[in-house]
């Protein structure tokens, strides 16, 4: 079994994004652990490499101490240092290969993904989940759009790469709380969400909604 699926996820898998959330890493983190997350990764682009380390450590922290995981985008090194779950892996990133031997066998390795072709070369490699997206047109990474038929790949071709894959698919893009359930219902393992969980005034209320939704 993956590790992926020895956590108790609920099917929501968050990622933190202050920009959108006009928030700290911290305070999305601590709001979406109160809203019974428990599965968050912490994207960063701009912040120095200290900045971020200090915040990945604090965050580690106070979700171990709720039973919950964090994933490191990008960062293998800052995954390593602050003793993290895991780390999210995009096509340009080191090889999972090599964060393998990095962070050791019990670590959690994502890889993205945007085509069936990717999904299945990714079902080969060290890793514990694939991430697919879009499913559904996003503003939040118009890079992952790229090559992609009308921004998106849409239910259809992720109900196509869950059935052949054998690794647990993380689907992200453009998923809202409306939507969120038929992202499950194709056959995706957890839905990955930004933008539709972190603008919210209340990220703790939003949190809850997603996982009552994802109940159904």
């Amino acid at each position: 079994m993956s590790l992926f699926n020895t956590i108790d996820h609920k099917g929501l898998y968050a990622i933190t994004d202050r920009e959108i959330a006009k928030s700290s890493h911290l305070e999305i983190v601590s709001a979406i652990l109160a809203g019974g997350g428990r599965l968050i990764q912490l994207r960063e682009k701009t912040l120095p490499t200290n900045d971020f380390y200090q915040i990945a450590s604090l965050s580690v922290e106070i979700a171990h101490k709720r039973g919950a995981y964090i994933i490191i985008n990008d960062r293998v090194d800052i995954a390593k240092m602050v003793k993290a779950d895991g780390v999210h892996l995009g096509q340009d990133d080191l090889s999972p290969e090599k964060a393998r031997l990095i962070l050791g066998q019990n670590a959690i390795i994502g890889l993205s993904t945007h085509s069936l072709t990717q999904a299945l070369m990714a079902n080969k490699l060290p890793i514990d989940y694939i991430a697919v997206g879009p499913v559904f047109r996003t503003l939040t990474k118009p890079e992952a759009s790229k090559g992609v038929t009308d921004g998106q790949i849409g239910l259809d071709l992720l109900k196509e790469i869950c059935l052949k894959v054998n690794k647990p698919i993380v689907a992200i893009g453009g998923i809202t709380l409306e939507n969120a359930l038929s992202v499950l219902e194709a056959g995706a393992s957890a839905v990955a969400v930004i933008s539709d969980l972190v603008k919210h005034s209340d990220i703790s209320k939003r949190t809850t909604a997603f996982l009552e939704n994802l109940k159904r």
